[in-house]
């Protein structure tokens, strides 16, 4: 077993790769209550068309599979998993992104049985044709409510915006037509392909005694038997780089109209080290713009442009990475000529050297602060395994960023790749 040390953080994290692949990483939090593991796979809902698992042809399969997938896992031959969980005294929960599949379990007691029942209900799959159907149903009401949904709307309608070809732009459930399509071949030929161990990795965090937690990881493990595993060969998607729609207004009943400015980020980086620095440097500008300290957040405040709900974000995945900016308002009309005047006179913003060492410094607390919590550890930890960077290295990473780090990415801040999606009140 691996110990890594992190000097900053002063935390201790323990890992091991197991002999079917599965990668393992362990911390333990001594006079934390609470235990939380996280089992996650390289399995999202961008993830439709591959080779499948000793197959040679490429196939498309349903969009919403991934999602389906995971409602189905909790499925066990003798009773579901979450009540399972209950009678150890531990919750559990699933989430999927268009990158990643996560199965989770929290608890205070039996944190040993906790982790078995993890591997054992994921490394599993118990369904039946009926099973598949009544699924249906259920996820078909989930995507009316999205659909019902004014904040779901508004956020995802400004990623379709965006683009033409790549499958971001389609919802993470899929549509009921999508779901009605799905069939249980189709669930056991993604499973079989995306969760094999090798494609996946467990996190817990909490109090555990490591050696005793790995212990029950190896002998869970060596009782089971997977196939070779194949390399995944996913279809690589060729988006143009201009975006699919300039302007979507949405009619909805609402108490506040809603508007987010999204803007393209063509330069998908393959490199994590500038995939990192990208994002923080990102994060970091956000927050000298528009934190509750910024002069342009307070100016715009005080005229009434904004509220509250403002915000900026920068997402970026595998394959495709973009900016959002927002909130819900009265008059969106203002906020949308001042939100793209901002962008195309992006070039004309100064950052002072002392606002700079005083956010990156607040960033900084942040993250450490974000290692009190066993949930914010496993999710951030997750979130960014993935993409090839350890979230334990995040804080030291902020703390390498200079000034013109923010001023290089100005450049994505661009009027051409720029669109914007409106949910307004219907009276």
């Amino acid at each position: 077993m691996e110990k890594i040390y992190f000097e900053t953080l002063k935390e201790t994290l323990y890992h091991e790769k197991m002999a079917n692949g599965l990668q393992v990483y362990l911390l333990p939090k001594m006079g934390f209550e609470k235990t939380y593991g996280l089992f996650s796979t390289k399995f999202g809902a961008i993830d439709t068309t591959f080779i499948p698992l000793n197959k040679d042809e490429m196939i498309k399969v349903e969009d919403g599979i991934a999602h389906f997938l995971e409602h189905k896992m909790f499925d066990m031959s003798d009773g579901d998993a979450s009540e399972k969980f209950a009678k150890l005294g531990a919750s559990t929960n699933a989430f999927t992104s268009s990158s990643r599949t996560a199965y989770l379990f929290s608890t205070t007691s039996n944190e040993y049985a906790c982790i078995e029942l993890l591997l054992d209900f994921v490394q599993k799959l118990e369904i039946t044709p009926e099973s598949v159907e009544k699924e249906k149903g259920i996820i078909g009401q989930e995507i009316k409510m999205y659909d019902d949904d004014p904040d779901w709307q508004v956020y995802f309608g400004s990623i379709q915006n965006l683009y033409q070809q790549h499958p971001v732009a389609v919802d993470i459930a899929g549509t009921v037509e999508t779901v009605n399509r799905t069939d249980k071949d189709m669930l056991e030929l993604c499973y079989n392909t995306f969760y094999h161990p090798s494609n996946m990795m467990i996190f817990v965090v909490g109090n555990i005694d490591p050696d005793k937690a790995m212990a029950t990881i190896k002998e869970n493990q060596d009782k089971k038997n997977f196939s070779l595993a194949n390399p995944i060969v996913l279809k690589k998607v060729n988006e143009p780089k201009e975006i699919k729609t300039k302007e979507k207004v949405l009619t909805m009943d609402v108490e506040m109209n809603k508007i987010i400015v999204s803007i393209k980020v063509n330069e998908i980086l393959e490199n994590p080290k500038d995939k990192i620095k990208r994002e923080l440097a990102l994060n970091l500008l956000f927050d000298l713009l528009f934190s509750k300290s910024a002069k342009l957040y307070n100016d715009w405040l005080n005229q009434g442009i904004i509220n509250d709900s403002f915000s900026a974000s920068f997402t970026q995945e595998r394959d495709y990475a973009f900016i959002q900016i927002g909130c819900d308002c009265n008059d969106y009309e203002t906020l949308k000529e001042k939100l793209l005047d901002l962008i195309k006179d992006f070039d004309t913003i100064k950052i002072d050297q002392e606002d700079f060492n005083r956010i990156k410094k607040k960033n900084i607390g942040l993250f450490i602060n974000m290692f009190n919590s066993p949930e914010s550890i496993a999710n951030l930890f997750s979130r960014y395994y993935f993409e090839g960077t350890n979230a334990f290295d995040l804080v030291d990473e902020v703390a390498k960023l200079e000034i013109d780090d923010i001023y290089d990415v100005f450049k994505y801040f661009d009027l051409q790749y720029t669109s914007v999606c409106i949910v307004k009140k219907n009276h």
